[in-house]
């Protein structure tokens, strides 16, 4: 039986010469510890000087295990394999390392005592997530709690943490911060802000680091805000009314009219709509805007969670100058132009009339005389604030003042534009203006469209 080292270590020679310690071998370097990942090759070197007739032999220190004597493999592993070099390197080679192969190695040499040298192998393992273990996708109830697990193995022990894959901050638990450490991502009350994707990373210094993506989504009701809730335009001008919409599951999206039709693209409608996330913003084109789309135009949002809407309310556009009527008596052109304030119904009724191509001239007449010939009209509002006259000749009954820059305007004769002005409601019987301005005076009716002369020619 061979004979046993003080550390327990068997000696694997006899001694057979007993010689002074300056003949006997000796190392001429420490064995290098060495770090190999997993799946790669190992090679542990021992250096012996002075060999002569010993001999080397390499031991696996923890299972006690002789892997090789001299020139020979002993273990019965495949997996390692000796070579060596003029009688002086020993190289023990491990291929296709695994963590059982973590350990301390030993070259032996069969002197008295034997004398040895050990190297530690170590074998390190880049992370893994564990699948089993790991959410890859989670949809929760806004407000309520949510949690996210992500488990990684490896070796050393792999370093856990949570981003968001946008790179964006999150705010956790009321902490606003790019980074969560940890397998476990908890927020005790989720939002709809926290809906996205999430990234769990595992490192451990051993490349390569390694991530999973966690879906995030979050449920709720559809939400809807509206940039403009009351719009203008032109007749004959194309308008374009906008809404904002948030909602998960998605929503079904559409538009109606104030009498709860549902609109539909065509060639008066155009309904669109563009995604981003959770958001969605629709729009509704109306094309060649008449008097008939004036009203209220509904939005609504559904989901499974419930529903919603808003209203937009389409209106005249104010401040715009008008063609108001065109005379034409000695062929010259005389024309008024208007815009708005304040509330004139007769004036909308004409405009009506005018597009339905219903006016009626016949009240406009004198007799004898040829009618007078309304030829355009843009209605912005239902109301008139002020009026500028151009003329080249004052047409009867418009009676021109001595001073050039007056206009006086006789209430019997507006009278005779009954469904164009609703002279009646004037309390003004007969004013004077000029290019700077109104002259003041009391009264003013509902119908105020002599309220100021703004220019004159």
């Amino acid at each position: 039986m061979s004979r046993r080292s003080p550390n327990g270590i068997p000696f694997l020679f006899e001694d057979f010469n007993l010689v002074s310690d300056s003949v006997l071998p000796r190392f001429a370097e420490p064995i290098q510890n060495v770090t190999v990942t997993i799946g790669k090759d190992a090679l542990m070197a021992c250096v012996v000087e002075n060999l002569r007739n010993y001999k080397v032999a390499w031991v696996r220190v923890d299972t006690q295990t002789i892997l090789s004597i001299h020139h020979h493999v002993i273990t019965q592993n495949p997996r390692v394999s000796l070579s060596y070099n003029d009688h002086r390197s020993w190289y023990l080679h491990i291929s296709n390392v695994q963590e059982i192969d973590r350990g301390w190695y030993m070259c032996q040499v069969n002197t008295d005592p034997m004398r040895s040298r050990a190297g530690y192998l170590q074998v390190v393992v880049p992370p893994r997530i564990v699948g089993g273990d790991s959410t890859k996708e989670l949809v929760v109830r806004e407000s309520t709690e949510m949690r996210l697990e992500c488990h990684a193995e490896g070796y050393p022990e792999p370093y856990v943490m949570w981003r968001r894959e946008d790179g964006k901050d999150m705010n956790y638990n009321g902490d606003i911060v790019n980074v969560v450490d940890g397998e476990i991502l908890h927020m005790s009350r989720v939002s709809r802000l926290h809906m996205g994707t999430y990234l769990c990373i595992a490192s451990n210094g051993v490349p390569p680091s390694i991530s999973r993506r966690v879906s995030l989504k979050v449920q709720f009701p559809p939400m809807l805000s509206i940039p403009n809730q009351l719009e203008g335009a032109y007749i004959g001008q194309d308008v374009t009314l906008g809404c904002q919409t948030e909602a998960f599951p998605s929503s079904i999206n559409y538009w109606t009219t104030d009498n709860g039709d549902m609109i539909v693209s065509g060639e008066k409608y155009e309904t669109s709509s563009s995604d981003d996330g959770y958001s969605r913003f629709m729009t509704l084109k109306i094309r060649n805007v008449t008097s008939r789309d004036f009203g209220s135009y509904q939005c609504v949002a559904k989901n499974s969670l419930g529903e919603t809407d808003g209203v937009i309310k389409l209106e005249v556009y104010f401040a715009q100058q008008l063609s108001f009527f065109q005379l034409i008596q000695k062929r010259r052109c005389h024309f008024f132009r208007s815009s708005t304030e304040g509330g004139d119904e007769g004036l909308t009724d004409w405009a009506k009339d005018l597009e339905d191509g219903a006016l009626n001239t016949s009240a406009l007449e004198k007799p004898g005389e040829k009618p007078p010939v309304a030829l355009s009209l843009l209605i912005t509002s239902s109301s008139v604030k002020a009026v500028s006259i151009s003329v080249s000749e004052i047409p009867s009954p418009l009676s021109r003042t001595t001073a050039p820059t007056f206009v006086a305007v006789d209430k019997k004769w507006l009278r005779r534009w009954a469904g164009i002005v609703r002279a009646e409601t004037m309390e003004r019987p007969r004013k004077a203006f000029d290019r700077r301005g109104f002259e003041s005076g009391k009264g003013g009716g509902v119908v105020s469209w002599l309220a100021d002369l703004l220019s004159h020619s």
